[in-house]
């Protein structure tokens, strides 16, 4: 039997990112971000005039970070250690929403921290690609962590045997964003490593067993 695997996710689950952007943003580029509405695209403001930043204007400033401001992002507590004990009962790879050409930067920005892990880029609804890895690597089980509900909802679909678990290390937007346990998309809902992990475990101990 193969081994389990775990595809998880990385901004805001493996590293911060969203408060290192923001602090980005109102430090550097005269943008005040504030997510009380739980809408990111409303999140934006110039600090100036006080209007919303347009949509591609917002790609345009992420795009930016993640360019030059990858150095700044830390990881969420517990998630380097937690992932590498994972390692020891299952294969772990990243599946991250950045454009291809950021893919080594992104492996070796985690190698940096200490993770060590295989990074697959995607752009858009995550359940093609988790397909295409789970069909690489076949699995005696698969487990998709991700901290944005419509990422569950599209493995449900497309790949419905998977396990889910829906964590959100970011206290910043936890509260502001949909919960895909609550929507029936993930087994569970779980935003701290010292919770999540022996959660996880326990799923890999069912596989085994």
């Amino acid at each position: 039997m193969n081994r389990p695997l775990i595809i998880s996710d990385c901004d805001e689950v493996i590293l911060h990112m969203v408060a290192h952007f923001k602090e980005w943003l109102e430090a550097s580029q005269g943008i005040d971000f504030s997510l009380a509405g739980g809408n990111f695209g409303e999140a934006l403001r110039w600090q100036e005039s006080g209007e919303l930043l347009e949509p591609d204007e917002i790609w345009k400033k992420l795009g930016g970070f993640f360019d030059t401001e990858m150095d700044r992002q830390q990881p969420i507590d517990g998630a380097i250690e937690a992932l590498n004990t994972l390692r020891v009962h299952a294969d772990v790879v990243v599946l991250t929403n950045l454009v291809d050409f950021r893919r080594d930067v992104r492996a070796q920005q985690l190698a940096k921290h200490g993770l060590e892990a295989k990074v697959y880029t995607n752009q858009g609804p995550k359940g093609p690609a988790l397909a295409r890895i789970v069909e690489e690597y076949q699995p005696a089980r698969a487990i998709f962590i991700d901290d944005l509900a419509q990422h569950h909802a599209s493995v449900k679909e497309v790949v419905p045997g998977t396990t889910s678990l829906h964590f959100c290390g970011e206290a910043l937007i936890a509260p502001h964003i949909e919960c895909a346990h609550k929507a029936g998309h993930a087994e569970a809902r779980i935003d701290r490593w010292s919770e999540a992990l022996p959660w996880l475990i326990g799923q890999l101990e069912e596989t085994a067993a």
